[in-house]
């Protein structure tokens, strides 16, 4: 049954009475509706229009009675008089038949009425009712948080949604079950780092009073000079990411991301073998209303011109319509760029105002403070943006005018994803690569807006700091906009309407009482597709493998999320949405090239992280080059330059410099720096050269041994399992044999009437 319109049904109508006499037999009827300003169509397809249309499209079904069908009551059915199974099979034809009926009307008359019955690739169709032992099974089944543990019942997810839906829940099953051994993984290099926390040698000297290393004002005059111990703890949190086995660890999830890849490709493929895919091609992509209704206005409009500038004019609306789009994608990750160097802002004006703050409370945990909150605020602004980015993508595809569905699809896909991904990786990617850079020296502080002086990263760097933010981001973003909205809002509509029924609860109540079943599925909500879903996935897979050298828990925080989400989505789409479209689809389509494309671009950024974040790299340079005994004891103090207190600039000195009790000469900030009574004083020295080196170095290497070692997990394993591959191979050698003796039999007979090649094919691949 198709929601359509009131005054849509009769064109409609026109077209169904048009298809009867030309090609097809149908029935349709208007009844009258109980809901104001709905009316549906019934359209019936018969058995032998279905048949006919089965041997055009070449459906590998059995068209002749091969073997009984038994059902669970016992009762023999034929095989050849059965319907079409599964049940998905038949709406979908029913809905291939409708579509070219649809498209038969007027333009304007589909374009008034697109916003109504027109829903991305379908219209709004109710299939024909279904048993209801199929959606109990689904909902005890696969829509219960208590059968958490269990697989998912695939095969009947695609019969009762169809192919694409039952895609979607089967990648999502292969992701989560291949995030148990990274998250195993993950929590054993966190696990390292609890363990060998007390054995660091970095973080004893640190924490040693003994050393009574004076460091230098973190901020103009309101901060004083403070003590290095008083970091011991955020270098203390810092070794349990920050070690030996983070670097192990990236390499295993650059691998990880390569087998995860081949299993879902072999995945896919058995399930296409099964499903009978293996030689599915895309149905024909009619034009949109849109894009008609937007060629007859430039028809109409069209001055008369020759040929040649009608398509120099073409080619440069394309090329205007491309850099339009470029332009407003810019400007959106400008904006996004601004809320993250504001954020800046905040920290810089917080951290000076508790530092000037009278409560010693306040000033002894500035540092928490300010990183709680900023990590906070980004959070909350990431939400917002993202919905706000959502609305813009879909604007900016409208505004194009795509032609097919397929293409509108895509496009909004590719922009939903450049913005959201932008949006939830920018304060990331300021923290990991571009704090603490651009401060300057003291003396020589780099300034912003005036007086705002950068933040510098804590003795032990920033790469704590981009932990708290992932995790915050990670967490929230999944608690809060993933799960909470997701059951949250329906949860408050029901409650909504359950008010307002209240108010007259006897007349509403015998108004769904007197509804049929296929006008009580009009008050659930429509089905949105699955684009929000696997764009929630995708970029959760990027926090896994982007940055995981910095936060080894996050494949366990995504498994724990996922578990959950698999049961949450199962059970909107069982109870919440109405049933979508049978549609079929033989792969994830562009999200697969996007995972493929993250899997590439973790390797570089956790090459960079490991190299230039965390300090891997300068404390190998110590041990095997300027250590007298070949271990890290004075890596520290090496790490640590010299400053006179009298070269600081007019007005930036402290306001209070006995603040630790003494008077100070010479304070000591981070970084690779000559002392002040050497010939060239505050230049960069020789060991920052020496260091960079090894850090460009250790990128080059670990990006090609890593590249080299999943392009070799690549090939070592088949893209298509043994079996299927055999069984494949026989069906073809069985084609094959069929057809030479179809040939024989007809050389030998000439008179004697042959089946369609159809029929043999259609049997060859049931056999």
């Amino acid at each position: 049954m198709y929601h359509l319109a009131d005054a849509f049904m009769g064109c409609v109508a026109l077209n169904v009475r048009n298809y009867t006499e030309v090609l097809f037999v149908l029935l349709c009827f208007c009844f009258q509706n109980k809901i104001p300003g709905v009316g549906f169509l019934k359209i019936h397809a018969p058995w032998n229009v279905l048949c006919r249309e089965a041997e055009f499209m070449k459906l590998k079904m059995p068209t002749k009675k091969v073997c009984p069908l038994f059902s669970l009551n016992s009762i023999k059915k034929s095989e050849f008089t059965a319907p079409l199974y599964p049940k998905v099979e038949e709406n979908r034809f029913r809905l291939l038949f409708i579509i070219p009926i649809m498209w038969g009307c007027s333009v304007t008359a589909r374009l008034r009425f697109a916003d109504k019955w027109l829903n991305c690739t379908c219209f709004m169709m109710y299939v024909s009712s279904v048993p209801l032992l199929s959606v109990q099974l689904l909902y005890e089944e696969w829509a219960s948080y208590s059968i958490f543990y269990k697989y998912q019942p695939i095969g009947l997810i695609r019969k009762y949604f169809g192919e694409k839906v039952g895609l979607y829940f089967a990648w999502l099953g292969v992701y989560t079950q291949m995030l148990i051994p990274a998250a195993i993984v993950g929590v054993i290099v966190f696990l390292y780092g609890c363990a060998t926390v007390d054995d660091n040698i970095p973080s004893m000297e640190i924490c040693d009073e003994r050393n009574n290393i004076t460091m230098c004002p973190l901020c103009d005059r309101a901060c004083s000079y403070w003590k290095l111990t008083e970091a011991c703890g955020t270098a203390r949190a810092s070794h349990l990411f920050d070690n030996t086995a983070t670097v192990f660890f990236s390499i295993f999830m650059a691998l990880w991301a390569t087998m995860f890849m081949e299993h879902w490709k072999r995945r896919q493929m058995r399930l296409n073998y099964i499903w009978d895919l293996t030689g599915f091609e895309d149905e024909e992509n009619h034009p949109r209303a849109e894009y008609e209704f937007h060629v007859m206005q430039k028809n109409l409009k069209k001055e008369a011109a020759s040929k040649v500038r009608s398509s120099q004019n073409q080619t440069l609306l394309t090329m205007m319509s491309t850099y339009s789009d470029l332009l407003l994608c810019s400007l959106q990750i400008f904006v996004t760029f601004s809320i993250v160097f504001g954020v800046v802002l905040y920290r810089i004006s917080i951290k000076t105002a508790l530092h000037m703050s009278s409560t010693s409370t306040f000033r002894s945990n500035v540092r928490a403070t300010v990183k709680t909150t900023a990590a906070v605020i980004n959070l909350i602004i990431i939400i917002i943006m993202d919905e706000i980015y959502g609305v813009v993508a879909r604007w900016l595809t409208v505004m194009e005018v795509p032609k097919t569905d397929k293409s509108f699809e895509e496009r909004l896909i590719f922009k939903a994803f450049i913005l959201k991904f932008a949006n939830a990786f920018t304060p990331i990617v300021y923290l990991a690569f571009f704090r603490g850079r651009l401060i300057g020296r003291p003396g020589n502080y780099f300034y912003v807006i005036g007086s705002y002086r950068m933040e510098e990263c804590a003795h032990a760097g920033c790469l704590m700091e981009l932990c708290i933010q992932l995790c915050i981001t990670m967490l929230g973003k999944q608690l809060i906009q993933n799960n909470l909205f997701e059951i949250g809002i329906p949860k408050l509509k029901k409650l909504i309407r359950r008010r307002k029924s209240k108010r007259d609860s006897k007349q509403e109540e015998e108004f769904h009482r007197t509804l049929a079943s296929h006008e009580k599925d009009h008050f659930l909500n429509p089905y949105v597709g699955l684009n929000p879903e696997y764009m929630e996935m995708i970029i959760q897979f990027g926090m896994v493998t982007l940055f995981v050298a910095s936060f080894p828990l996050a494949p366990l925080f995504a498994l724990l999320n996922n578990v959950i989400e698999i049961r949450l989505d199962a059970k909107k789409f069982v109870t919440e949405f109405r049933r979508p479209i049978g549609a079929r689809a033989k792969d994830i389509g562009i999200w697969y090239n996007l995972l493929r494309g993250l899997s590439k671009v973790a390797v570089i950024v956790n090459a960079f992280v490991i190299s230039f974040t965390s300090d891997f790299i300068p404390r190998l340079v110590y041990q095997y080059v300027y250590s007298p005994d070949g271990t890290l004891h004075g890596f520290v103090n090496h790490t640590l330059s010299y400053f006179n207190v009298t070269d600081f600039q007019p007005n930036t000195d402290p306001l209070d410099p006995l603040h630790l009790g003494y008077r100070v000469d010479i304070c000591r900030f981070k970084d690779y720096r000559d002392p002040p009574w050497s010939d060239t004083p505050y230049e960069l020295s020789r060991e920052f050269w020496n260091i960079l080196a090894a850090r460009l170095a250790f990128v080059i290497v670990f990006q090609n041994v890593v590249m080299l070692m999943s392009d070799f997990v690549d090939w070592l394993i088949p893209d298509i399992p043994k079996d299927i591959s055999v069984q494949i191979h026989k069906e073809k050698n069985l084609i094959v044999e069929l057809f030479m003796k179809e040939e024989q039999g007809r050389r030998s007979r000439p008179t004697t009437a042959s089946p369609s090649a159809t029929s043999i094919h259609t049997r060859a691949c049931h056999h």
